[in-house]
């Protein structure tokens, strides 16, 4: 369990201190995207999304400043409350909760998103796109374990669709992926239940449980070439990643997908 408290001025991210804690905000230097994802936010709270941080305003060092989000992140490797069925519905709650608060949201003339993306053909909202373990913080859920509460880093939002966005959530939480790229906790998952689980709690309609899996395939396929553009465009982290083999884990869970497809299609959309 990895708790989000810190003193002043700690970094969260160790390339170049780029994103830091001060006090009870978040800086991190403004980026092209970010007056959209300012708008984005400011929306949010105004129609009493909670499950998101608050845009306090920009500081004297050209860096954004947003409320810090108190509570905890899941720490790799997942620890079995991260991986339960329980917050697997909670999750898809919360991401219910943020796409029906973030459908009325009209971004500013000339807005700007995430360079690398790839647009979606008739966008329905601006999701959040990287719904990762690592950007949800939870809190004591009625139970007393930890359960979903926000979600964090908005730096990839863009247009999208309702289903495009569960996707991409359920690549990393069912998950949508081979065996050998999973946390230990999942490897073993029977990731089918995981999917229909996922898909009640957010309700999400019968004909787009029906394009599942090919928007899924979809997504694979955008997020290699995605993933490659900033590796060798933007670098850092970006790189890193490509270099530690993440072009391969995203072929293999394409070539997962396909290998399942007919048992995770009836799990979708069979009858109980």
């Amino acid at each position: 369990m990895s708790v989000r408290t810190a003193p002043v001025e700690i970094a969260f991210d160790t390339e170049e201190e780029k994103v830091v804690r001060v006090g009870a905000t978040v800086r991190r230097p403004m980026a092209a995207s970010s007056p959209s994802v300012h708008a984005l936010l400011a929306h949010l709270e105004a129609v009493g999304f909670e499950g998101a941080p608050r845009v306090l305003g920009v500081d004297g060092r050209d860096r954004e400043i947003l409320t810090f989000v108190e509570g905890e992140t899941a720490a790799r490797p997942l620890p079995a409350w991260a991986v339960s069925d329980e917050t697997l519905a909670a999750l898809a709650v919360l991401l219910r909760r943020f796409h029906d608060a973030a459908e009325s949201f009209v971004p500013p003339p000339g807005a700007v998103w995430e360079q690398g993306s790839q647009a979606d053909e008739s966008p329905e909202l601006v999701g959040h796109c990287d719904v990762t373990p690592e950007n949800v913080v939870f809190r004591p859920g009625p139970s007393g374990g930890p359960l979903p509460y926000a979600l964090i880093d908005f730096d990839l939002a863009r247009p999208t669709t309702r289903l495009f966005d569960v996707v991409t959530t359920l690549r990393h939480w069912a998950p949508i992926a081979d065996p050998i790229d999973r946390d230990p906790l999942q490897r073993s998952m029977d990731i089918g239940p995981r999917l229909r689980l996922f898909c009640d709690a957010y309700g999400l309609a019968g004909r787009d449980r029906l394009r599942l899996l090919d928007t899924a395939r979809t997504r694979l396929g955008r997020s290699y070439v995605a993933t490659r553009t900033r590796a060798l465009t933007l670098g850092g982290d970006w790189a890193r990643r490509w270099a530690g083999g993440a072009g391969e884990r995203i072929r293999r869970a394409g070539a997962w997908l396909d290998a399942h497809e007919d048992e995770l299609r009836r799990h979708l959309v069979g009858s109980d």
